[in-house]
């Protein structure tokens, strides 16, 4: 986005015989404009969030250009997983700890860094409103609670999973990945009730995002993304996207859609592609980032 301010006054003395100073408030006018033109509108921009698993910070890029902003955000973390924003809070699950805490997305200040406690491997999270709902790797449920306080709302809104780990909404749908049953479910978002537990059939599945009726769920076993119908489960293109290093994490940029690559030997990175068609756009769209594991984007400004 370009820089509009409004520039209040530019100062031109009255014209001399030969014209020369003139022209040189003039030339000076004209280059100061064009500077602030170019200049890039930091605070209007997206941002990107990363949770790196072996360094336990959160990192802050630019969401559109993969810009470093901050790599070390926010840090002091066991093992952080999953990541989730809501307005101006940035939600950081840390899988070992078993909390969810709350950050300022402006500054990374902890508004509450054990907001919720006592989870069994905490990963991904998503919002419905104010319900906050966390996959439980661990214990093989599902809980949805309250965002604002923490408090529980039913710690068991899903069991009888095996490894949950990704998860998505769309509407009253809630999908959810168990990497260790190779199966995507598909459970009512308001009851938790299951209305197919096996709904889609896959390689230890990890991040998960909805996208235009599409479900889009990255396997970690197989190293690719594959593209399903989010109704029937009916698999579009299975090999949507290959040739990933232990694919986590995927979030949605617009129509980009970005794969967090755990580690390609011996750190991980950040890859773009087209979330339309699965072409590549920038395979080393991040690069130099240590087991990079969730990601979340802050709202479009």
């Amino acid at each position: 986005m370009l820089y509009t301010k409004k520039i209040s006054k530019c100062s031109i003395p009255a014209v001399r015989s030969d014209g020369r100073p003139f022209l040189r408030a003039l030339y000076s006018c004209v280059i100061t404009l064009a500077v602030l033109l170019t200049l890039p509108r930091n605070a209007d921009a997206q941002q990107l969030f990363i949770s790196q698993g072996v360094p336990g910070t959160v990192g802050k890029w630019d969401a559109n250009t993969g810009f470093p902003i901050n790599g070390n955000f926010i840090t002091g973390f066991s093992n952080p997983s999953g990541l989730a924003v809501k307005g101006n809070d940035l939600y950081v699950s840390d899988l070992i700890v078993g909390t969810v805490g709350k950050f300022d997305t402006t500054n990374g200040f902890a508004i509450n860094a054990n907001l919720i406690t006592g989870l069994g491997g905490p990963e991904g999270m998503v919002f419905d409103g104010n319900f906050l709902f966390v996959t439980n790797s661990s214990t093989g449920t599902v809980g949805v609670y309250d965002s604002g306080t923490g408090l529980p709302i039913n710690g068991s809104f899903i069991t009888g999973l095996v490894t949950p780990e990704g998860i998505a909404r769309s509407g009253n749908l809630l999908f959810v990945t168990d990497y260790s049953n190779d199966t995507v479910g598909v459970y009512n978002v308001i009851t938790g009730v299951p209305i197919n537990a096996d709904l889609i059939d896959i390689d230890g599945p990890v991040g998960i995002v909805v996208y235009k009726g599409k479900l889009l769920v990255a396997s970690f076993t197989d190293g690719t993304v594959g593209e399903y119908d989010m109704h029937t489960g009916f698999p579009i293109n299975g090999q949507f996207i290959t040739g990933l290093s232990f694919p986590q994490g995927l979030v949605l940029v617009g129509n980009d859609l970005l794969v967090a690559e755990y580690t390609t030997n011996p750190v991980g990175k950040i890859s773009k592609y087209n979330a339309a068609t699965g072409f590549a756009i920038n395979g080393h769209f991040i690069t130099d980032i240590s087991t990079p594991f969730g990601m979340a984007v802050s709202a479009k400004k």
